[in-house]
């Protein structure tokens, strides 16, 4: 396998469980864009000698022609014209030469993507490294932002306990105050009718005693 251990890092990294479920897949997305191939915008003349081999090259488009060098594994050769089994190549030194059709391939070689794998790796760490530290801290303000709430809740809560105990004291107070002021009103009652009553007793007793008083001392005078 031709991946860096640092690619294989970073894909188990994104593998395993996180809370950043939608960075993780543009992050997954990213990566297989940059798998896929790197010159996907290069003309369509563009081959490169497959990985798994290193090949002949012939000077014709059989195997009856003669052997006149070899390719690399992975290196970029010009399409030209294919012929049966074999296509016409030119290499990077300008020599056109014919190969095995099946031993070209489209993409890259793996030692021209890996660098660029590596460099991407190294991107897309370093942009995951500072998307988690920014999450660490929006989550920590976060976190004290909620505790600071929690503690206004409870401090909150206590005040309204306190006034809940204080409105009780108040209304017990009030009914008590209310049970005096109507006893009070009631011996008031009674202290004015019996201060009635008195008046009204002395006023009777006048009224009998002054007449009686009047009568008499007009029989005394009548004798003097």
């Amino acid at each position: 396998m031709f991946l860096s251990r640092h690619l294989l890092a970073l894909l188990s990294r994104l593998s395993s469980p996180s809370r950043h479920n939608a960075f993780r897949a543009g992050v997954l997305s990213t990566l297989l864009a940059v798998i896929a191939p790197a010159h996907a915008q290069q003309a369509d003349n563009d081959r490169w000698v497959s990985d798994s081999l290193a090949t002949y090259v012939r000077s014709g488009p059989t195997d009856g022609y003669r052997i006149v060098g070899t390719l690399r594994s992975g290196q970029k050769v010009e399409l030209l014209q294919s012929s049966g089994d074999y296509s016409q190549v030119r290499g990077e030194n300008g020599d056109r030469v014919w190969i095995r059709t099946s031993d070209l391939q489209d993409v890259p070689g793996q030692a021209e993507r890996l660098p660029q794998l590596e460099q991407q790796v190294a991107e897309l760490s370093e942009e995951l490294r500072t998307i988690d530290d920014s999450w660490k801290t929006r989550v920590q303000g976060m976190q004290e932002t909620l505790d600071s709430r929690k503690a206004l809740i409870e401090e909150l809560e206590a005040r309204r306990t306190a006034l809940d105990e204080a409105l009780t004291a108040t209304q017990a107070e009030l009914r008590e105050t209310q049970a005096k002021l109507g006893d009070e009103n009631n011996q008031l009652l009674m202290r004015y009718m019996v201060y009635g009553g008195s008046i009204a007793g002395a006023g009777l007793l006048a009224g009998l005693i002054l007449p009686a008083l009047t009568r008499g001392r007009k029989r005394n005078s009548g004798w003097v």
